[in-house]
């Protein structure tokens, strides 16, 4: 079994969620500030969006969808736990999936990144708001926690197909 349990990482991450929603209502330049978020800011050479300066309404409707999936989180914690690991064990992949392709999007396509042009060639594209420090650390932070969550719902799988199996040997054996 993990050292934590995979019920447990994605209560923090949810309770994360929702504490993130009231800090962006509050006051979203707290976490512009944040010292992760100047680091990775700093060596990523991205840019810290000016609208997280004060409040606005595009930031809170970010917290309104950050408290949205915190709370839908912690209501399917509630799940029969057969039906609950079964969806966790489909929600944490895709979760990685989009938090890779988002954060590699914010990395990748910025101003004289891997795949964005340089200089003069660079035009602001659709996707520009995109690339920015705070969308790439809360990606980053996010991979590596949705990816301890795959890892843990995988052990726990294996343990719990290890017990049904010496429970069905157990039967045979009396039978």
């Amino acid at each position: 079994m993990p050292l934590i349990s995979a019920n447990n990482m994605i209560r923090g991450i949810s309770l994360f969620h929702l504490t993130l929603a009231v800090t962006l209502l509050r006051n979203p330049a707290l976490i512009a500030k944040q010292g992760i978020v100047l680091v990775l800011e700093q060596s990523m050479q991205l840019p810290t969006p000016r609208e997280f300066s004060k409040p606005s309404p595009a930031i809170a409707f970010l917290a309104v969808l950050f408290a949205f999936l915190g709370i839908s989180d912690l209501t399917s914690l509630s799940l029969h736990e057969q039906i609950s690991d079964e969806y966790w064990g489909l929600q944490a992949p895709v979760r990685l999936f989009f938090l890779f392709a988002v954060t590699g999007y914010s990395y990748a396509f910025k101003e004289g990144g891997l795949l964005g042009a340089k200089g003069a060639d660079y035009r602001a594209s659709v996707g520009a708001g995109l690339n920015n420090s705070i969308l790439f650390t809360w990606g980053f932070l996010e991979i590596g926690i949705w990816f301890w969550v795959y890892t843990a719902l995988r052990e726990e799988r294996v343990a719990k197909a290890k017990i049904v199996a010496e429970k069905q040997a157990r039967e045979n054996k009396q039978l």
